[in-house]
Formats: C-alpha cells, structure tokens, sequence
C-alpha cells in the first residue's frame, strides 16, 4: 500500500508539549483550588479534549470544566504554548516526506488557533497544506471529528491512501472512525499497551520508523 497523504497529530507526535500543557492545568487546578495531583495524572491531560479530562478525572460538571478551560488558557496562551519544543527527527521526516510526494496536515484536538501558532513559531507551517484543529467553543474536540474534518475541508476522498500518525489511543479510534490506517508512536505520551489496545496498525519508536513505513510501502 502507498501513502500519500498524512495527517499528523500535534501534542506528543510533531512537538513535545508536556510542560506547558502541564503548568496549564496546574494553574487551572489551583484557580480551581483543586489538589495538584502528580505527575502521571497531570500528563493524561495531554492529547484529549481538555473539557473531557476535567469531566473525567475531577468529575466537574458543563460549568465548571468550562470556567477550569478558561483558566488553562490564560496560562497557555501567554506562557504555556512556548513551553514546548519539536522533537528530534521530526523536521527530517516532514523534508523526506515531501521529498517523497506526500502531502502533509496537522489533525489535532488542540484549537486550531493554537496549532498554528506553534507550528509557525518553530517554522514549521510550510511543510503542511492544512492545519486542522478543535474549535475554541468545543463544538469540535473529539479526535474523530477533527479528522473528519480535516479530510473534507481537504476533499480528501482516497482514504486508502491516507494515513493518521498519533501517539495516543484517541488518535488511533479517531482514525478507525474515520477509515483511516494509523501509526501510533511511542516517544510520545502514550504506551505500547494503550496503542495496541485502541488497535494501532503499526506502532514505532522513533520518527524515522515512521519514514521508513511510509516511504517504503
């Protein structure tokens, strides 16, 4: 089978965004006067619907996931989203990828808004044709409608030639919604456990594993 177009998650699988994603959520915690909880707990905020993870693991209701949201993103949006650095091999891979004919987007249960702000600001932006992200009033935050709709605004129509590369379970069931081969990557946020779980297709240790999948089929 030949890839040619790939669609990227952003957290965890282009750029290493743990810690400013995680001093987001403290300050939220704290606003919130909510425990800080340790570390493990706080790095299962990055990768899905931030409304989600503080429904699910501080049981908040509409309200006060929204106000706790809010919070994170005083944080974020002046300080956090630089706190961030683009793994190694990554711009390797995006050049040999396009190198090769490929054509390249971002999918990502971040807002768009933010994805294109840290994809410009590590000059990155260039080797996509789309960055395709969530919508700030969560209208659009699950991982499956974000794919879905970065492959209509795209018109991407040859799915068997589309492949979703995720370093977390939501990035693999979006994908299968979606009817899309995935990669799961492991020098993200997720294990081997959880991408083997949710059904990773392929699942690879370092950017250039990913080349090589691509490239070579």
């Amino acid at each position: 089978m030949s890839y040619k177009t790939i669609l990227f998650d952003l957290d965890g699988t282009i750029t290493d965004s743990g810690e400013g994603i995680m001093h987001s959520v403290v300050y939220a915690l704290k606003k919130m006067k909510v425990k800080i909880p340790d570390q493990k707990e706080l790095y299962s905020f990055i990768g899905p619907p931030l409304t989600d993870s503080f429904k699910r693991l501080y049981h908040f209701d509409d309200l006060k996931a929204s106000l706790a949201v809010e919070y994170y993103r005083d944080y974020y949006q002046k300080q956090g989203i630089y706190e961030n650095h683009v793994y190694a091999g990554i711009s390797e891979l995006l050049i040999n990828l396009k190198a090769a004919g490929c054509t390249l987007y971002i999918a990502t249960s971040k807002p768009e808004i933010y994805a294109k702000q840290i994809l410009t600001h590590f000059d990155l932006s260039s080797y996509f044709d789309g960055i395709y992200g969530a919508s700030l009033d969560g209208g659009r935050s699950r991982k499956g409608d974000v794919i879905q709709y970065a492959l209509k605004k795209s018109a991407i129509t040859h799915f068997e030639e589309t492949l979703m590369v995720g370093d977390r379970s939501h990035d693999i069931i979006g994908a299968k919604e979606n009817r899309l081969t995935s990669i799961g990557v492991l020098y993200g946020f997720g294990d081997q456990a959880e991408l083997e779980l949710a059904g990773a297709d392929y699942i690879v240790e370092t950017p250039k594993e990913i080349e090589k999948i691509i490239i070579n089929n």
